[in-house]
């Protein structure tokens, strides 16, 4: 069965290992990849991979080691060398110990049509979206995978999970235009390459002849590339335990007080089929649906079992893997619940401002705020009288999210999978389900360049 591999290797792990307390979490691999750009396939990929990091506790000291050795002498090598590195540390007064075994939840996530698509198959779904954009320059990739994760302790806990993921990825750009489309889903039905670049296509069309934006404070349509790009950076610096305790997070001192406008919920829900669903974290403990703002009322963060020791709350199942525990539990499965409108609502309610299709560069400037800056990309529009009428230059953009999210005019009824995952490093798919939202408060900062090469 799907995941049962990742389980045995991480047991032969665990076993290789000796001390007070031991885990192993095994993370494979095996995924395809066809990037294009200019309108060729010329990085064909396949990657099978095997990653184990085995968790020693000994005398209340911790040693982790990860390897991609994964014979029976490469595990013993990583065993003892993390034995070497609890023995040589300092012990750790925070460490809860290790998780107890646990029910996990059934969740949806595996498709094996998907699991199946080979390399060839994958530069294939590449040139559908390539035809469907006839002279233009297409870049991006066509991608799926399936990544396996398996856990065990020491304790008896023993779970595993297979998921899969695909995504393609379209952007349209000739000098002076440029448009920016994708997909996502856990099965490879419900991704069109071609439609992507489709909707790729007729936006670049759209962004002919630029025009410049005095900086100033707009009302704005921001598409659920955007929304889910912003949502993604607020999420790592303020939605977490570690940053929250640490009073770095913009939830810090606010829970239980009305921080957003009542049209906006946010949840952290690994359960929901129509996300990325998983059924539990790098420590194996249950993944949690967690209601962190309802109705603009800051309620949650979400914990691994680390901050919940601290704080004397229960872990939601928000660990990262060991050699990342540092960052503190992270929200992988964001979603922000859908208005009544439609898209032409949205535009209309914002009368006169601008439409943004996604971001670029962005940074963090205030995590206690929540401010970002970035760039505009691939579709930014003038709107005037209610609706869309003329393409604008790439905008520099600082503003916050608290602002942004507390001067609500409308969201979207129908919401978009936006992927999550920059695909480097071990495979591990995430994305947010986000609607496209109109603000009255988007602060633009300066220009830059027009859309295209």
């Amino acid at each position: 069965m799907p995941g049962e591999r990742a389980l045995e290797l991480a047991d032969r792990a665990r076993r290789a290992a000796a001390g007070d307390e031991v885990d192993a979490v095994a993370h494979l691999e095996h995924s395809a990849f066809a990037r294009f750009a200019a309108s060729t396939v010329h990085q064909p990929t396949l990657v099978e991979d095997e990653t184990v990091t085995i968790r020693v506790v000994r005398d209340g000291k911790l040693g982790a080691v990860s390897t991609n050795r994964t014979d029976d002498e490469g595990l013993r090598d990583a065993a003892a060398r993390a034995g070497e590195a609890a023995d040589g540390g300092r012990a750790d007064p925070g460490f809860p110990g290790l998780a107890p075994p646990a029910e996990v939840p059934s969740v949806e996530g595996y498709d094996a049509e998907t699991a199946a698509l080979t390399p060839d198959e994958q530069a294939e779904r590449a040139w559908t979206a390539i035809e469907a954009a006839p002279g233009h320059g297409v870049f991006g990739y066509v991608t799926s995978g399936v990544t396996e994760i398996g856990v065990a302790s020491s304790t008896g806990l023993a779970v595993s999970q297979a998921m899969t993921d695909t995504t393609a990825v379209a952007l349209v750009a000739d000098e002076g235009l440029s448009g920016y489309a994708d997909a996502t889903s856990w099965k490879a039905l419900d991704v069109d390459p071609a439609g992507v670049a489709r909707v790729a296509t007729d936006k670049a069309e759209r962004t002919r002849g630029a025009g410049q934006l005095e900086p100033g404070t707009y009302r704005a349509v921001l598409e659920p590339y955007a929304l889910g790009e912003l949502l993604w950076y607020f999420g790592f610096s303020s939605l977490g335990a570690l940053p929250f305790l640490d009073g770095r997070s913009f939830l810090t001192g606010r829970l239980n007080e009305q921080i957003f406008d009542p049209q906006v919920s946010i949840v952290d829900d690994a359960l929901d089929p129509r996300g990325l669903p998983k059924a539990f974290d790098f420590e194996g403990v249950p993944k949690q649906r967690v209601a962190i703002v309802e109705e603009g009322v800051a309620r949650d963060v979400v914990w691994d079992r680390r901050t919940a020791a601290q704080a004397g709350r229960e872990s939601t199942g928000h660990a990262l893997s060991a050699p990342a525990q540092a960052i503190g539990p992270i929200p992988f499965n964001l979603g922000l619940a859908p208005g009544e409108a439609t898209r032409d609502e949205l535009v209309e309610n914002v009368a006169n401002g601008i439409y943004v299709t996604r971001l670029h560069y962005v940074n963090i400037v205030d995590t206690r705020e929540g401010v970002f800056t970035g760039m505009t990309r691939d579709g930014t529009f003038l709107i005037e009288g209610g609706r869309i009428t003329r393409p604008l230059v790439n905008l520099r953009f600082t503003t916050s999210f608290g602002d942004l999210a507390s001067r609500v005019l409308g969201l979207s009824r129908e919401r978009k999978l936006v992927n999550q995952s920059d695909f480097y490093g071990e495979r591990y798919p995430h994305g947010a389900l986000v609607p496209a939202i109109a603000t009255e408060a988007f602060t633009v900062v300066g220009t830059g360049s027009t859309p295209g090469l």
